[in-house]
């Protein structure tokens, strides 16, 4: 499995994004499934919707309903946990999408994450270990 963010959900989906080319690169180097949280999610929907309408949805439904995708649930402490990195990281600001990743990652012990969020350069599992960033920017 690899923690994933929304930034290369919707690259995979939309050819016009910047990224695009060097997403599907890593993802061919990558364990699946991918997984997210649903803020994760959320915000790729959004995104894609923007960007191409209901069919850039589909695709990232595809995902889900192929199994290549997983939205993880939260766990009540992964909950509380995401709120006090959003505190802790206030200064950048730490969005919800990339504290519930964060603490997913604590909760299950994964290092890799698929992003193209520089932040996770920054952020650190447990406030100790560096996040294995693909693509590594």
């Amino acid at each position: 499995m690899t923690l994933t963010d929304a930034g290369p959900l919707i690259a995979i989906i939309d050819a016009d994004e910047a990224d695009h080319d060097s997403c599907l690169r890593a993802l061919d180097l990558l364990v699946l499934p991918l997984v997210t949280t649903w803020p994760a999610f959320t915000e790729a929907m959004y995104l894609l919707a923007r960007a191409g309408g209901i069919q850039g949805q589909r695709a990232l439904w595809r995902l889900v309903h192929t199994g290549r995708l997983v939205v993880a649930d939260l766990s009540s402490s992964s909950v509380e946990r995401s709120a006090r990195l959003m505190d802790q990281y206030a200064d950048r600001p730490m969005d919800l999408a990339d504290a519930t990743l964060v603490a997913l990652a604590e909760e299950q012990g994964h290092r890799r994450i698929f992003t193209l969020d520089s932040d996770f350069h920054v952020y650190r599992i447990r406030g100790r270990q560096h996040f294995e960033v693909v693509p590594g920017h």
